[in-house]
């Protein structure tokens, strides 16, 4: 979800940023860039099952190899306003629905073609972040626009992919966050301000998908957000703030972790970066789970790890 107080520095990139989109290989534990830019801020890749990589910038959608062997071309997305970065695809990989500047989720064909609007004029705000493993349902982040302190009403929802039959998941309070199905179906995995009495202070946490059973998963001194669940089902990766960060800001001194879904209190540090919003705020995993793809913005030499 992007607020104002999470927005990149204006512009996009500060002078001798740039925005590099990366890859992790699972079985090396390497990392390579497969695009850099010194002129616009790339962020929060997914991974198409056609081995391409969307991404967004200047409000709109990309689409690149993700072996690094070409540019990124924009995807012809008709009609919808400008994006922002909560995008992610339906399982069968032929949609791409899209938050966007209005406050609302749309859909597009992955190849380019008419924008259609998915949520109702509800008075609510909506930020995507997952897709059931159906293709049934979109799993968003619900904001209140009335009054001064947005983050504060942050929740996490269901909604059809037709716009019917929203579900409120989360209704404890505690802004919620980066919410995503596991590859089962069973749980949604997000991250949540309601374990913590200290402003900021996000944990993992899962949920049923009828708000059952609320587990929380990280139990630590750092400020850990988006977690995304591989798609063998086995580890996640998430991001992880410096302790006392609030919301999810950019250009901190990050971390990604990778932890096993039957230990998520014991995490191993796989890449450290300068990012954090634009990272990884939506699902990053390949298909078949052998790699996931995020992008960091090194300011100079001392962040070119």
């Amino acid at each position: 979800m992007t607020t104002a107080q999470d927005a990149a520095p204006e512009g996009g990139l500060r002078p001798g940023q740039s925005a590099r989109i990366r890859v992790w290989d699972r079985a090396t534990g390497t990392t390579r860039t497969v695009h850099a830019s010194t002129t616009r801020r790339y962020e929060a890749p997914n991974w198409t099952a056609d081995g391409r990589l969307l991404v967004n910038g200047d409000g709109r959608l990309w689409l690149l190899p993700a072996d690094g062997t070409g540019e990124p071309s924009p995807l012809a997305a008709i009609g919808l306003p400008e994006a922002n970065n909560d995008h992610v695809l339906s399982p069968d990989g032929s949609t791409v629905f899209a938050s966007a500047q209005d406050w609302h989720i749309w859909s597009v064909p992955i190849e380019g073609g008419p924008a259609h609007r998915v949520t109702p004029d509800d008075g609510g705000m909506h930020f995507l972040h997952g897709v059931s493993p159906d293709g049934a349902r979109l799993g968003y982040v619900r904001l209140d626009p009335d009054g001064g302190n947005w983050w504060a009403s942050a929740a996490i929802h269901t909604i059809g992919v037709d716009g019917r039959d929203d579900v409120a998941v989360t209704t404890h309070p505690g802004p919620a966050d980066g919410c995503a199905w596991t590859p089962d179906g069973e749980w949604v995995v997000f991250n949540t301000e309601q374990f913590s009495p200290a402003p900021g202070h996000a944990q993992l946490a899962r949920v049923r998908p009828d708000g059952a059973e609320l587990e929380q998963l990280t139990f630590d001194e750092r400020v850990n957000w988006f977690p995304h669940v591989a798609p063998s089902g086995d580890v996640a990766v998430y991001l992880s703030y410096p302790p006392g960060t609030t919301g999810h800001p950019a250009d901190l001194r990050v971390e990604l972790r990778l932890v096993s879904v039957d230990s998520w209190a014991e995490p191993t540090t796989i890449v450290e970066l300068l990012g954090g919003q634009g990272t990884i705020n939506v699902p990053c995993w390949a298909p078949d789970g052998s790699a996931f793809a995020f992008v960091d913005y090194p300011a100079g030499e001392a962040d070119g790890i």
